[in-house]
């Protein structure tokens, strides 16, 4: 059977000889970077790899999966077009499997480093036996010394005081050495729940092409078996794409984007949020043309700073983080992590649960979770809040296994890779590696989810009667008081729960209980559940 894309290809091929060869990891799909950037295209040669096996080795969603693919191909096509020879390879095993016999027909490779840790593990042998030169990888913004002059040589590391050191070097919204508008984040006012005016900003759709629509058919084909839906319009995979998302980010979502970034509704997925992280981490957007077009613009200052805290600031420390404790397998001060399914298993906590089958859809009552959960299996997409409060609020407060939910987040989303999803889930989201890089866990009961969102308004779990979040939140202070009570962030919040009377206490485990139960069931918590936990078997 034909191939668009082989034929497509060949259409564009140059003589190969005489040519400097380059590897492009499929994360790394910009000529705006390295030697793609510098060198004359006449002179180089790019070799590009499909590894099917790295697609099934987890359940990733299927637009997940159709997104690396698209995208590898269309840049294949562009870099043909411009004049790079191109050598494009599909894989049955790995990458380094692939490079080995290029290696001994085209001489050693060079590329710039991999930004995930498991294609480094994979690559480390070859680039051991000098078949790999290594270059640095210029997609990053920010340096080793820039995370260890902010941020620290040892942790605790803290993301505001590697954001300070960053702005300050860059001088990016800073006037005679201090920070524009008088302080460095505007974060605290930021924090506007939606009600339904301004207008939600409406994502782009993506015109379908033979290419596209080949690499559709293959995942469906080969991935079948996969979660998630395929959903061909909201597939940017073109140049052209990239610059339609960007374009709609721009002007449609950064001037509202600061005042309502945490905020939720079942109206709007988007909100006012830009959706260029699946584009950004593959680099079809680069993160210093982003960075560089918003400080162009004529933004609210609430609005430009948030936005650039995201991608300067915590985009940057989470990847020096995950570098600096080799994926969470090193901890300063930590015994050896264990290791599981390739992935360090830290829990700081002791949570070990398994992850509830609420997460792959089956219905768990709670309608937060339920109408996120939904989102994400349709779309690969949720923005920060619904990933850290809605999510992993409730892992977190039901003692989900933290490599369980962050397996679930590295599959289940677009955008994760490994150096970005462990930090945001295992760091921030669970709290499994203690206060490394964040100061405290990340929940909340029932009342900040109802301040934040409607989602409230849809559930049949009153929030004034029935809803569990916040028994959930009392006794998970009361389970983990002894690892927590040094905590000074958390002082507060535990001197409140040390004024519940001793029948509230008892109550909030027995809905722990039951929540976790009927969730480990694959049932949906009832508003009689609740209240059945809720009263006193001895009263």
């Amino acid at each position: 059977m034909s191939s668009v894309f082989r034929t497509e290809l060949a259409i564009r091929q140059t003589d190969p000889a005489g040519r400097r060869w380059l590897f492009v990891p499929y994360d790394q799909l910009s000529d705006a970077l390295g030697p793609l950037a510098r060198e004359a295209p006449e002179e180089l040669g790019v070799v590009v790899v499909e590894a099917p096996a790295k697609g099934g080795r987890r359940p990733y969603h299927k637009q997940k999966l159709a997104l690396v693919l698209a995208n590898l191909r269309h840049f294949t096509l562009e870099q043909a077009a411009r004049g790079v020879a191109v050598r494009h390879v599909v894989s049955p095993g790995g990458y380094a499997d692939a490079l080995t016999p290029l290696v001994r027909e085209l001489g050693p490779l060079r590329m710039m480093e991999a930004a995930e840790r498991e294609l480094r593990a994979d690559l480390e042998p070859l680039v051991t036996k000098g078949g790999l030169e290594v270059l640095p990888h210029e997609g990053w913004l920010t340096t080793e010394d820039d995370f260890e002059r902010g941020a620290g040589a040892s942790p605790p590391w803290r993301m505001d005081a590697f954001y300070r050191q960053v702005r300050k070097r860059t001088g990016i919204l800073m006037e005679d050495g201090k920070p524009v508008g008088g302080k460095y984040s505007f974060d605290a006012e930021n924090r506007k729940p939606w009600d339904g005016a301004p207008p939600a900003a409406i994502p782009p759709h993506f015109p379908l092409d033979p290419v596209k629509e080949e690499v559709l058919e293959l995942v469906e084909g080969r991935f079948g078996d996969h979660p998630g839906a395929l959903r061909p319009g909201d597939l940017p995979a073109t140049r052209e794409d990239a610059e339609t998302l960007w374009g709609w980010a721009r002007d449609a979502c950064l001037p509202r984007f600061g005042p309502f970034e945490d905020a939720m509704s079942v109206q709007s997925r988007t909100l006012f949020h830009t959706r260029i992280s699946g584009l950004l981490n593959l680099h079809r957007l680069t993160p210093r043309r982003v960075v560089g077009d918003v400080l162009e613009m004529d933004l609210p200052l609430a609005s430009r700073e948030g936005f650039l805290r995201q991608v300067l600031g915590w985009r940057e420390f989470v990847r020096h983080v995950h570098r600096a404790t080799d994926g969470f397998r090193k901890i300063p001060g930590w015994d050896p992590v264990p290791e599981r399914d390739g992935g360090a298993a830290p829990s700081f906590l002791g949570a070990d649960g398994p992850l509830p089958d609420a997460f792959w859809g089956t219905p768990s009552g709670l309608h937060c979770l339920d109408h996120v959960v939904e989102g994400v299996w349709e779309e690969g997409y949720g923005h920060h809040i619904t990933r850290l409060m809605v999510l992993s609020n409730l892992a977190t407060l039901l003692d989900v296994d933290p490599r369980a939910i962050t397996d679930w987040f590295w599959v289940a989303y677009t955008d994760a890779y490994d150096w970005v999803v462990e930090p945001n889930v295992l760091a921030m989201g669970t709290f499994a590696v203690g206060e490394l890089m964040t100061t405290k866990p990340y929940v909340s009961g029932t009342p900040y989810i109802r301040k934040m969102s409607d989602f409230c308004e849809g559930c049949v779990l009153d929030p004034d009667e029935t809803c569990p979040i916040s028994d959930l939140y009392w006794a998970f202070l009361e389970r983990h008081r002894a690892r927590l009570e040094k905590n000074r962030r958390l002082a507060l919040p535990l001197a409140s729960a040390s004024r519940r009377d001793e029948a509230r206490k008892a109550s909030d485990v027995r809905v722990f209980e039951a929540v976790r139960e009927r969730m480990g069931a694959g049932q949906a918590v009832t508003p009689e559940v609740v209240r059945s936990a809720r009263r006193d078997p001895d009263g």
